[in-house]
């Protein structure tokens, strides 16, 4: 490596700290300096390079997609150092291993099973942050995230833990002889949706149900949004595993469902993984 051909570490983590907070103040927050200082870091890093990588034509600075490049790697790296400096330090064993998914796969799945790795290993302190909102695996506190959908998100690795498909159902007297014929139709109906983005609205935005449905909406925390559709009180879209006997004892009916499987993905960053994460990992992937 030649070494004198790299800019200066100072101004290296002046963009870095710019292009993760989008912001000249917090970065200058998060490195105990001026927002000035990080202007200036990023003005000599853009010298040392020849090149441009923000763009401050608009009101608002934008990283060029040579900033975008750059950007992504610094994370990368930098990542990697931290958690390296983590795991010789012991900084990495004593934090708790932090989990986030939606609260749906919670409540149903994880939750459930968590008492096992738990017996197993019990020198792991755990963490699950059941939020339906998409966390970015950049952010060091999150060890891993389990997320629904296709896989292959660009910046990660993901490997499927559990494959499923989505339904509407409702119980049987809610539907009784009006049947809704398309995706669309459901807008008459009231429907019951967990908090935030999830499994269910991301389907509903996929078949044209708009927000503003003349049967309403009913928000619910992701645990109770089932007891709702079992009492009749309106449709609701979710992981078919999560229905299943609720389909074959007759409690919920089926009304339509996605003509391709999704599931739910381990979901990491790249890179070297910390023992108890590698433990959690193997853990799930031995559950059935």
């Amino acid at each position: 490596m030649n070494w004198r051909e790299l800019p200066p570490m100072s101004s290296l983590r002046a963009f870095a700290a710019y292009a993760e907070t989008g912001s000249l103040q917090k970065a200058g927050d998060a490195l105990s300096v001026s927002h000035a200082a990080i202007s200036q870091q990023i003005r000599n890093l853009e010298a040392h390079l020849g090149l441009q990588l923000l763009d401050r034509t608009g009101r608002q600075a934008r990283l060029t997609n040579e900033g975008r490049d750059l950007s992504a790697t610094l994370r990368l790296g930098f990542g990697m150092i931290a958690e390296e400096i983590e795991k010789l330090t012991g900084v990495q064993d004593a934090r708790p291993l932090t989990v986030s998914t939606t609260p749906s796969f919670a409540a149903n799945w994880l939750v459930p099973r968590l008492a096992d790795f738990r017996a197993k290993h019990p020198e792991i302190d755990v963490v699950i942050d059941a939020n339906p909102a998409t966390v970015e695996l950049d952010d060091t506190k999150t060890d891993v995230a389990i997320r629904f959908g296709q896989g292959g998100w660009s910046g990660v690795e993901s490997q499927l833990l559990v494959k499923t498909r989505r339904v509407a159902v409702a119980a049987p007297s809610f539907i009784c002889d009006n049947r809704p014929t398309s995706p669309a139709d459901l807008a008459r109906f009231p429907i019951l949706q967990e908090v935030g983005t999830s499994e269910s609205s991301l389907w509903l935005a996929k078949h044209g149900v708009s927000e503003a449905g003349q049967g309403g909406r009913i928000i619910l925390p992701g645990n109770l949004t089932l007891e709702a559709a079992r009492t009749g009180q309106g449709i609701t879209v979710t992981a078919e595993i999560w229905v299943k006997a609720d389909l074959a004892n007759g409690q919920l009916v089926k009304i339509f469902e996605d003509d391709e499987d999704f599931g739910y993905f381990i979901v990491t960053r790249a890179g070297a993984h910390r023992s108890a994460l590698k433990a959690f990992m193997g853990w799930l992937k031995a559950q059935k």
